[in-house]
């Protein structure tokens, strides 16, 4: 998803000694960092580095703290879509909870006031004022300057004042050096910073249900690395060019997104040669699992992610899912296991990623599939299965053939693709 906001247009008005009062700028409100105490100051610097990643092709930014729940973001001398195009971005970053276009005017009654004014033109309906005094030494109370102001814009505009459900709402903070005043705003994703939880490796099918899975790993603070397994080369780059566009959507909710691409259908011919029949989608995942644990490994990722639902298709009954976390030592993380198929094409949709998965492709998992698919598996018998094909020695095989693509929402050319040999050229930076 995509954010948009719409600021009236207002022209710059220098007003004191700072040439900047007057600004348009953005102004974003947190949620549960602000709970995080005497950790606190750590949530806070992964996020301005967040921050700062999201907007990096759009030049030098201004970013400053203002108390433990408010970040102000300038750019002096932007012009109004230069700062909307920077709002938009702020929806994107995990851990911000709302978003709002704001002037920047003089603490200073009047300002205030000719901004809150100009700022209510052209409106229809009833009307508010929010007022909050962040500085106390403010000659008026929060409750007094909203009054205050609200008599003002009767007194311009005519307008009936609700302050229970007011068609329009006014804000003013007035903060220690300077007064925002602000009417629109649009709901951020809220969570906690990406990269605060640590490192995952999404297994990204290109359907509906992982991107929903890794934006919501995302949301919860892990950094993501995506896997994807093409049905090559019995099948056509289809696959690869959808799981690509799926992660350089989501490469919106935490920027330097990787996406590993490991052919798989030989694999999966094996697999059916072997005569396991009922037993092979819980074979082929397993050994989906047992490669990604690999590739895990020297990406220092600390989990595996999936898109599993408890139920959704014959293959994830809860026999099944056992099976498939005794195929490997890492933690599978599911997040969409209670939810059905409707509660997740909605945030999928919310979220961008709807249309996309929903694109034609020849996916691996279809090839080779029997008529029929166990729904209570074995776990002795997919063991033996795997002794006998040495599955092992496959995962590791599987992801040196790995190509490694860098798909960016800020459209930056992806680097050329390349088969490291397990992936280790792409082990992560440390953590900043």
């Amino acid at each position: 998803m995509s954010a948009s906001l719409e600021s009236a247009p207002l022209p710059v008005t220098e007003v004191g000694a700072d040439a900047g009062l007057g600004e348009l700028c953005v102004l974003m409100k947190l949620g549960e960092i602000v709970l995080k105490g005497s950790n606190r100051k750590l949530f806070e610097r992964r996020l301005h580095n967040n921050i700062r990643n999201s907007v990096r092709d759009l030049g030098e930014i201004r970013l400053s703290q203002r108390g433990a729940g408010v970040i102000i973001v300038r750019k002096p001398g932007a012009s109004d879509l230069e700062v909307a195009e920077i709002a938009d971005r702020m929806a994107n970053v995990m851990g911000v909870v709302w978003v709002h276009l704001v002037r920047r005017v003089a603490k200073d009654l009047d300002a205030i006031v000719d901004i809150g004014v100009r700022s209510m033109a052209g409106r229809e309906g009833t009307f508010a004022v929010r007022a909050r005094r962040r500085d106390k030494r403010f000659e008026m109370d929060s409750g007094k300057l909203a009054g205050f102001l609200g008599s003002k814009i009767i007194e311009a505009h005519g307008y009936k004042v609700n302050l229970k459900r007011p068609d329009n709402t006014l804000y003013v903070e007035v903060d220690k050096d300077e007064a925002f005043v602000f009417t629109d705003g649009i709901p951020g994703q809220g969570g906690l910073p990406a990269g605060m939880s640590g490192r995952g490796l999404v297994l990204m099918s290109g359907g509906i249900d992982s991107p929903v899975a890794a934006h919501r790993m995302i949301r919860r603070g892990l950094k993501v690395d995506f896997l994807h397994f093409s049905g090559m080369p019995f099948t056509g780059p289809e696959s690869i060019y959808k799981a690509y566009s799926l992660v350089r959507q989501l490469d919106r909710y935490q920027v330097g997104s990787r996406l590993f691409v490991v052919p798989f259908g030989k694999a999966q011919q094996q697999l059916k040669s072997s005569g396991i029949e009922r037993l092979q989608i819980v074979a082929q995942r397993r050994l989906m699992l047992k490669t990604a644990e690999a590739l895990a490994d020297d990406l220092k990722a600390e989990c595996l992610i999936t898109g599993d639902a408890l139920g959704q298709v014959s293959s994830q009954t809860m026999t099944n899912i056992t099976a498939l976390d005794d195929a490997v030592d890492l933690p599978i993380l599911r997040p969409l296991i209670g939810m059905d198929k409707t509660e997740i094409m909605d945030q999928a949709r919310r979220i961008g990623t709807l249309a996309i998965s929903e694109l034609p492709d020849e996916d691996c998992c279809t090839m080779l599939t029997p008529r029929q698919v166990e729904t209570a598996a074995k776990i002795p018998d997919l063991r033996q299965i795997e002794k006998r094909l040495d599955a092992e020695e496959l995962a590791e095989q599987l992801v040196t053939t790995a190509q490694l693509h860098k798909p960016s929402f800020l459209g930056e050319a992806s680097p050329s693709r390349v088969a490291p040999s397990a992936a280790k050229a792409a082990a992560p930076a440390p953590a900043q």
